[in-house]
């Protein structure tokens, strides 16, 4: 029986000690976390003491960038800010060896999908180098405005004008997927296979779990707690023993506390099939 790997979104308040504790309190083996101000440009001043701490723990953990960063801005500043932080964000992990850095692709702004894609492109092929551990993920998103990934068409248009694709993945949110028009509840075989056809199902790397407070296509990107939305408890049980996504780590993005998401953890471990 493959072990779960199940982590919640942990606050980096009390440096990488302080999320290796909250992770086992809440009965975790991975983790996700912000290294920097999501909301802002200010990033945690390093300790490398502290941050060994949690390096020597061999957790596998997932770094989110911010949510001001967009890569397919219309304005140099935002352009310019998005590849130094996304750079500088990669840098500082690449201390932990092979981990995941997770984006969102950004939104076109009015530009058209073509322009926005490009943008991307050009982005991730200014701040990957050939010899990077880190592997970086384009998350699936709900469709907000002028978001791009909101369909898997759009993560392969961008994947394909990257020069080092070896370095680049994909993470699918369960709440966007849905909130995208995606059918995981009463069809995720062939939602999968399309992504595979689409995109590479070896690019597939994190699932960020999250139920929602939308009906399917809805594109709003509201989360839920686990069950308590319009994807439901069944469904989350079917993806998270599903064959082509059981071994991937989970990621808890839902509106609970430390305690709460320790109260999904042990919920989600309850719906484990053995393999």
């Amino acid at each position: 029986m493959t072990t779960l790997k199940i982590g919640s979104h942990q606050s980096f308040a009390k440096g990488y000690r302080g999320l290796y504790e909250s992770m086992v309190a809440q009965g975790g083996n991975t983790l996700q976390f912000f290294i920097r101000n999501p909301r802002g440009s200010k990033m945690k001043s390093w300790d490398e003491a502290d941050a060994r701490f949690l390096k020597e723990r061999h957790v596998d953990i997932l770094v989110h960038a911010p949510y001001t960063l967009n890569p397919a801005s219309d304005k140099d500043y935002v352009l310019e800010f998005a590849h130094a932080a996304m750079r500088e964000d990669i840098e500082r992990l690449e201390f932990f060896g092979p981990q995941l850095y997770n984006f969102h692709p950004g939104s076109h702004v009015g530009q058209g999908v073509e322009k926005g894609i490009q943008l991307v492109q050009s982005c991730l092929n200014a701040i990957l180098w050939d010899d990077m551990a880190t592997t970086v993920l384009l998350e699936t998103m709900a469709g907000k405005g002028t978001e791009l990934g909101r369909t898997f068409e759009e993560l392969a248009a961008i994947i394909d004008g990257v020069r080092l694709q070896d370095k680049v993945g994909v993470c699918l949110d369960t709440c966007h997927l849905h909130e995208g028009g995606y059918d995981i509840v009463h069809d995720l075989d062939g939602v999968l296979r399309h992504f595979d056809e689409t995109v590479g199902l070896h690019r597939l790397k994190a699932v960020h779990l999250n139920d929602s407070k939308n009906p399917r296509g809805a594109h709003k990107d509201r989360h839920e707690e686990i069950g308590k939305g319009h994807i439901g408890l069944q469904a989350i049980e079917d993806i998270i023993n599903h064959p082509a996504l059981r071994d991937l780590p989970f990621y808890l993005e839902t509106p609970l506390d430390n305690d709460g998401h320790a109260k999904e953890i042990a919920l989600l471990r309850g719906l484990r099939h053995e393999a």
